[in-house]
């Protein structure tokens, strides 16, 4: 699971991973072009898209259409600590969801492998080499 990162130029840094290339920039605030999401951005994107994923299969897994529904994240930053302190994640049902399922959807969503290493974080092994 090897991931190539590098710098095209500006405040831009690129990350090829699994025939993907994965473009971040900083906002203009920030000395970058705002050509692309900052690095915090597909972050917090990733927590997002990951709940939706176990959303989207649980109901899929039971014939449920998901149409009409949707997440929506809400982070809250602590100004004091500079930090998010609170993610609330919303989930919009589609019409005619059976109420039976709606505690599972939530457990189901729980399970996302970002929020799980979020709650159990890898170490960090930081090192250079010269080209």
């Amino acid at each position: 699971m090897e991931m190539n990162i590098y710098f095209p130029g500006g405040k831009r840094v690129y990350a090829d991973y699994g025939g993907f290339t994965i473009e971040t920039d900083q906002p203009a605030r920030g000395g970058g072009d705002d050509s692309a999401p900052a690095p915090f951005d597909l972050f917090l994107a990733s927590i997002g898209t990951c709940a939706g994923i176990f959303a989207l299969g649980f109901m899929q897994q039971r014939g449920i259409d998901p149409k009409g529904s949707k997440l929506t994240m809400r982070p809250q930053f602590d100004p004091e600590v500079g930090l998010i302190t609170n993610i609330d994640l919303e989930l919009e049902l589609p019409a005619g969801f059976p109420e039976k399922y709606q505690a599972a959807i939530v457990n189901a969503m729980n399970l996302c492998s970002v929020k799980k290493h979020l709650h159990q974080p890898p170490a960090f092994n930081v090192t250079t080499v010269t080209a």
